[in-house]
């Protein structure tokens, strides 16, 4: 009988200690408990109008979906995601305008090279604007003296050998760039902590981050730009401190140029 006594007490003890440890909550769990703040709906709401619901579910799927960024707190993750929602960016990740990439527990806010081509498309600025990779074949010059690219060759293999960003402005200036993929490396290398952790940013979208690179120090040096992606340039620098950065050179610091941007087509 005492036997059967202290079995029943340990059974009655273990869930007496279950129902009292804390349960752990889910990270779509403590996502929602965010999103489903009256104040954060809010703020969506009025930000966003009718996309509001759209926005929260995609900070869901990318907060539920990312073990990396379950290591940051989730309000933390959602005030990153605010900066994609003042630059009316989409925050899924597998489009590329937009990023939020986790240093540490530190969730950061980086655009993406099709969020630059978007800003730079809202100034009506450009005529043309455009940045691709180059394969082994289809460079065939680059004129020092003018700076213009020739990439009129035929492509001869898979081989990605460099990157190149164009722009023509409804005025008629046009400008071209184009780097080596082994100058991209040296420049990130350089400017770029998240380049030399080994950050998954770069490990995992290479060429989008190379296109990046050289699109915004062609945009930085040559081009004019809305006081908007003037100042989503330099926050993107100032990331270099501690987090991504494919800086501009210290003499290419984006000013705004003094213009109107034309209408956003929604």
């Amino acid at each position: 009988m005492p036997r059967t006594t202290n079995t029943e007490n340990a059974i009655t003890n273990a869930a007496q200690a279950q129902k009292e440890a804390p349960v752990k909550k889910s990270p779509a769990t403590m996502m929602n408990a965010v999103l489903n703040a009256e104040s954060t709906k809010k703020l969506l709401e009025n930000s966003l109008k009718e996309n509001a619901g759209a926005f929260a579910a995609s900070v869901l799927d990318l907060y539920s979906t990312d073990k990396l960024l379950q290591r940051c707190e989730p309000g933390k993750v959602f005030a990153e995601c605010l900066k994609a929602v003042s630059l009316k960016l989409p925050i899924n990740k597998q489009l590329g305008f937009a990023y939020i990439i986790p240093y540490g527990d530190v969730p950061t806010f980086i655009i993406g090279y099709k969020g630059l081509l978007q800003l730079a498309q809202r100034t009506g600025a450009y005529r043309y604007i455009n940045t691709d990779v180059v394969y082994e074949g289809e460079l065939k010059s680059v004129d020092k003296l003018t700076g213009s690219v020739d990439l009129s060759g035929e492509r001869s293999g898979d081989n990605i050998i460099g990157y190149f960003a164009y722009i023509q402005t409804v005025s008629g200036f046009e400008k071209a760039l184009y780097w080596s993929k082994e100058k991209v490396m040296a420049h990130a290398a350089r400017y770029s902590k998240s380049y030399a952790k080994g950050n998954p940013i770069w490990k995992d979208n290479f060429h989008e981050m190379a296109q990046k690179t050289v699109l915004r120090n062609l945009l930085s040096k040559w081009s004019p730009l809305s006081v908007e992606m003037a100042n989503a340039m330099s926050d993107d620098d100032l990331k270099s401190n501690g987090a991504d950065s494919d800086a501009l050179l210290p003499d290419e610091t984006p000013i705004a140029a003094d213009f109107e941007e034309a209408p956003e087509n929604v």
